[in-house]
């Protein structure tokens, strides 16, 4: 069965013409109704993102990005039988996550689903660079347009505390589950991680903006343009932001939703406060500026601060301290 909720178009790499357009210049009266419309709000920034996103969030789909993909899956799902045969990822964005695992070999063919057009476009784009075999969709995660039983993975990257309805999202995970069927979810921002970040990330724009304004910096600051296009994302970003969770929050959640062998992880303290203010700082300044021993530093210490984390923190820390949150779990047989 399909969804009965608003109807959804397939998009390809040329879309038809009655396929949805991607906006990637939200305009401040868009902005202002958005504010009202969480849904709308979601389309728009994310739209707005869908072209620069795998830039600013250094997404790449080679080596470091396939290790670290692989590596979320591990952690939470344990050691599985692979490859599964169709995987779909959930609110895809670029397609990160579902085409660097499939690189991984965990899966042989996908298929990606976003509410952003836009980001449905990029995500096909980078699978057929990639040349795999994904199809894709523009659809809400509320009401997944595909037949019961249909995929032996689902999977998703920072997309759960976008979707008003998360229980009801699962459901529909598992409704196009096959029995014995998987899902898993990393990303997802924890409460307490959440606060930190969202503090770091503030603190480190205002002194990188205000920093910059001075005469011998200004090679440094990007166009006030760029920096305003920013605020208005920004103002959307609140938005769409809906949830926070604790992992014991998502055990429950897709617990209710029906899931068995639920299992939530966390990673990701010490990392997150180098990584949160680091992309912070690339944000506010000039791309040119920052080369590839910028590169360098942000990723090195990314990966010993996780190792911190992972042999040390997690042993004295509270799981709900860190800040990404993982969840698994399968449809019953």
């Amino acid at each position: 069965m399909t969804s009965s909720h608003e109807p959804v178009r397939r998009l390809s790499l040329v879309p038809d013409t009655d396929d949805p357009a991607p906006n990637p210049h939200a305009t401040a009266e868009e902005v202002a109704a958005a504010l009202e419309d969480t849904k709308l709000a979601q389309v728009l920034y994310h739209d707005w993102e869908a072209e620069t996103y795998d830039d600013k969030w250094s997404i790449s789909y080679d080596e470091r990005c396939i290790d670290y993909a692989r590596g979320r899956f591990d952690a939470v799902a344990g050691k599985q039988h692979l490859p599964y045969g169709r995987a779909l990822e959930l609110g895809c964005g670029t397609g990160f996550f579902l085409l660097n695992l499939m690189q991984a070999g965990v899966a042989e063919k996908g298929s990606v689903t976003d509410l952003s057009p836009g980001m449905v476009k990029v995500a096909l784009r980078n699978a057929a660079n990639l040349g795999l075999d994904v199809d894709g969709r523009v659809a809400d995660a509320e009401g997944i347009p595909y037949e019961d039983n249909t995929f032996d993975l689902v999977v998703g990257h920072a997309v759960l505390h976008h979707i008003p309805d998360v229980e009801q999202a699962l459901r529909e995970v598992l409704r196009v589950l096959k029995p014995g069927g998987r899902f898993v979810f990393a990303g997802e921002p924890s409460t307490v991680g959440n606060f930190y970040a969202r503090w770091l990330s503030r603190m480190t724009w205002e002194a990188t903006t205000n920093v910059t304004k001075v005469s011998f910096l200004n090679g440094w600051r990007r166009p006030q343009a760029e920096l305003d296009e920013s605020s208005r994302a920004a103002a959307l970003e609140a938005v769409v932001d809906l949830h926070t969770f604790s992992p014991a929050d998502l055990e429950r959640i897709a617990t209710a939703a029906g899931a068995a062998g639920v299992h939530a992880h966390s990673e990701e303290f010490a990392a997150a406060m180098l990584g949160w203010p680091v992309r912070t700082f690339q944000a506010a300044v000039p791309a040119e500026k920052l080369g590839w021993g910028w590169a360098k530093f942000a990723f090195g210490g990314w990966r010993t601060l996780t190792w911190v984390d992972e042999k040390i923190l997690r042993h004295v820390v509270p799981r709900g301290f860190f800040y990404n949150v993982l969840i698994t779990g399968v449809k019953p047989s």
